[in-house]
């Protein structure tokens, strides 16, 4: 089971957005990075392109680039702040993810 899901609000604890909240957009388990929306922030010079799909739009774009999982914390939804992720079993069998501070179900 993953410690953060997409949807889930997370802090930066560390980098150039440290304090900054938003919803996670996009998980790469493979690379343990996340891409958290209004972070990361990085502009990317476009040179126009003409694929078999259509036309490239040139310019300077703007998009979220993926940050490492250490560097955020999941945001309770109960207490609204940041903690650790913890693990109960529920009576039928099912895992969900609980907030260390309050004990409250993130899922």
């Amino acid at each position: 089971m993953q410690r953060i899901k997409r949807g889930d609000t997370v802090e930066v604890i560390a980098g150039k957005d440290k304090g900054v909240r938003g919803a996670v957009l996009r998980v790469i388990p493979k690379q343990d990075r996340v891409v958290v929306e209004r972070v990361n922030v990085v502009k990317k010079h476009q040179k126009p392109v003409q694929a078999g799909r259509g036309q490239v739009q040139p310019g300077i774009i703007e998009f979220e680039a993926p940050i490492h999982l250490s560097n955020v914390m999941i945001v309770c939804t109960q207490c609204n702040e940041k903690t650790r992720v913890g693990y109960r079993v529920t009576e039928d069998g099912k895992k969900v993810r609980v907030c260390r501070k309050c004990g409250a179900d993130i899922d």
